[in-house]
């Protein structure tokens, strides 16, 4: 089993990586380029939190090796005795040989840093770029990062300049990296306690939440009523920009030298307004610099650059308006049968997408309702229980960890318990635990976040370039403190233990921090404390609050905005609920309509195809007698009649549909 979990956790992290950015990103429609680098960003950081567990309990069998006060007097490969005090260090079932760790470890954080503060910022102006060509995308990015490089270059080197001069320091390379290291830490650990202190209050109580189904109503209406806002902005912004884009195709006709730059604009944007200003296009008139004033290829760089935005941000609002809505009229649906007799989940609306049939076989509508109804909130008050616990044990050891004598953090506790009997399992299942729990924590927080339309990550494909790039600079820079912090909770950090003892394999690639000792033992000790202020400032909504006294519409159950908004919302829901009913009657309509006159009007057509048949030989041996005309003409109006019959369909009346132009309404018939 030596090496085979490293190898089982790097192929089960890559499939899982790859499966979130499927659900955010859009495969067909993104760079590939953006693609890859945003999936290597989240493929390391996953990767540091599920190997780290295995470091730990490779460490500790190291450790007992060393402990070794003679040489061993038998060995069997599966375990060493010693002679003195007849212990046994066994190995672990993930045992990971010498010498691997630390080239993973380098490999992964360096290229991690690479990708954070070099490569994802220069991608991240290149995608937002409007530029026409691979060139002046560059050219963009250069220009848009050259004051963020230049900042970093400008510290970088006045502390050269400050070594060099200071006659007490005499720096190494080695001492040079581990101050480079240590910046890039301070900067994660900053922002990692901040989302940090949010996700330890804000999950426990999501879920406890979730198991209100009124709660989770009334802020699916407060949510339409903000979406609608901005689905109506999103629709305005694209009508003013498809404006300006139809203004700059008439004026630039076909043998313009900037004609392919107006195409490339014309591709991105939606299919309704192509085919609108194809229409409206006269590309037989030849452009006369003297008479008419072009815009340049400056101004259409910046038109490019405002249509991928404004398309984008369009259709990730029509996305999300109907998730929203399929979102309410389900809980409206589970608010209405909790009250059932017949114990059977009814749907107001049949699926759209199809089915699975295991999943219909098994998830029947007696086992929906009493999932839905009954077991799911005790579920997740639970879940939101034993979530509340977790948090309570991360702010107590945040606040202890530094304690060596008496180990008062919890975590470390439990791992030197299990040390002393080298259950390597619980060991690593500890880890794990500790470790994926802060990283939910803080990587959902991500997740949530949202800065205007700057930043923004959306479900089902909706997330743009930009946000995807943004999330793995902020997943590489917030790891490495991450598990930096996990190990110091657990006292596998020498630092933060002061014990002699092997290292593990990620904190070796670190360094010493004794090179700056009031970030060792300062603020790498007490600026995580701050989590308590910042769970207490989140319990009360202190955020919230302020935002919403800002202007920033936010949900709170004590404030008439709130409530005028989930007014609104609801009657939104309900609008939007009666359109889908008349469609679906108005379907309902036309398929009994075609069950109950299908086969009678198949007859008929054949029976008419019969008798023009046989008119038309009888016609062919009568061509001479007059009547044959007045047989085919009265053939001819019977299946004009039944022609008329079979295009008969039930009207569907939907005032939606009523529109005051007489050109709309013939288009429509």
């Amino acid at each position: 089993m030596s090496g085979a979990a490293l190898g089982l956790e790097i192929v089960f992290v890559f499939f899982l990586a790859l499966f979130l950015l499927h659900r955010y990103g859009d495969f067909k429609k993104q760079h590939r380029l953006v693609i890859i680098a945003t999936l290597l960003a989240w493929y390391l950081c996953f990767l540091i939190v599920f190997i780290l567990p295995l470091d730990v309990s490779t460490t500790i069998y190291n450790r007992c090796k060393l402990a070794v006060n003679s040489s061993p007097v038998e060995s069997n490969g599966s375990y060493i005795t010693l002679a003195p005090s007849k212990q046994k260090c066994f190995k672990p079932w993930s045992y990971i040989p010498d010498g691997i760790m630390p080239i993973f470890w380098r490999v992964v954080y360096w290229t991690s840093q690479f990708l954070t503060w070099i490569l994802l910022p220069f991608m991240q102006s290149y995608a937002r770029s409007g530029g026409f060509s691979i060139t002046g995308k560059i050219k963009t990015a250069l220009i848009e990062n050259a004051i963020y490089y230049g900042t970093y270059l400008l510290i970088f080197g006045a502390f050269l300049i400050y070594v060099a001069v200071n006659p007490n320091f005499n720096l190494q390379w080695n001492q040079l990296q581990t101050i480079g290291i240590a910046a890039a830490n301070t900067w994660g650990l900053f922002l990692l306690v901040l989302l940090l202190g949010y996700g330890l209050v804000e999950i426990p109580r999501s879920h406890w939440n979730g198991a209100k189904r009124g709660y989770l109503l009334m802020k699916t209406y407060f949510k339409a009523a903000k979406l609608m806002t901005e689905k109506a902005d999103a629709e305005e912004n694209l009508e003013d920009i498809m404006e300006e884009v139809r203004k700059v195709s008439e004026s630039i006709k076909y043998n313009h030298p900037l004609r392919k730059c107006v195409d490339t604009i014309l591709k991105k944007c939606p299919t309704e307004y192509q085919e609108r200003m194809g229409r409206n296009m006269d590309d037989y008139e030849d452009f006369d610099e003297r008479q008419n004033s072009y815009p340049s290829e400056k101004s259409l760089v910046k038109l490019h650059k405002q249509v991928i935005y404004s398309v984008q941000r369009h259709c990730r609002a029509q996305v999300q308006w109907q998730i929203l809505l399929e979102q309410a009229f389900y809980l409206e649906d589970v608010a209405k049968n909790e009250t059932s007799a017949t114990r059977q989940f009814v749907h107001t609306f049949h699926s759209q997408e199809p089915e699975n049939k295991i999943v219909q076989y098994f998830y029947t509508p007696t086992v929906e309702w009493y999932w839905e109804c009954l077991l799911r909130p005790w579920f997740y008050r639970v879940l939101a229980v034993v979530l509340a616990t977790f948090s309570v044990i991360v702010v107590w050891s945040e606040c202890t960890f530094f304690s060596t004598k008496p180990v008062l953090s919890l975590f470390a506790v439990f791992i030197q318990l299990a040390e002393k009997t080298y259950n390597y399992i619980y060991i690593e299942m500890a880890c794990f635990l500790t470790i994926f729990f802060l990283s939910i924590c803080v990587y959902s927080t991500v997740f949530r976040i949202r800065v205007f339309n700057y930043y923004y990550l959306a479900s089902h494909h909706q997330t743009d370039a930009y946000s995807l790039l943004f999330s793995g600079m902020l997943f590489c820079r917030l790891t490495p403190p991450l598990c930096l912090n996990f190990l110091g909770l657990t006292h596998m950090d020498a630092t933060i233990s002061h014990r002699n003892t092997q290292p593990t394999a990620y904190t070796s690639i670190m360094g010493s921090m004794k090179v700056l000792s009031f970030v060792a033992d300062g603020f790498y000790i007490y600026y995580p404390m701050l989590v308590v202020i910042l769970c207490i400032a989140t319990y009360f909504s202190l955020g919230t609050r302020c935002l919403n006294l800002l202007g920033f519409q936010q949900f709170m159950g004590d404030s008439e905005m709130t409530s005028d908004l989930i007014d609104e919302g609801k009657e939104l829901i309900r609008i939007e609920k009666r359109k889908r009913q008349r469609q679906e009657e108005g379907e309902n309509r036309r398929r009994e309509w075609k069950e109950r006159y299908g086969n009678r009007e198949s007859s008929t057509r054949n029976r008419v195809v019969h008798t023009d048949q046989k008119e038309s030989s009888f016609s062919e041996t009568n061509t001479n007698r007059p009547l044959s005309k007045y047989t085919r003409s009265n053939g001819r109006t019977e299946r004009d009649r039944i022609e008329l019959l079979q295009d008969a369909e039930p009207l569907d009346f939907n005032a939606d549909s009523i529109s005051d132009d007489p050109l709309e309404s013939d288009s429509g018939r």
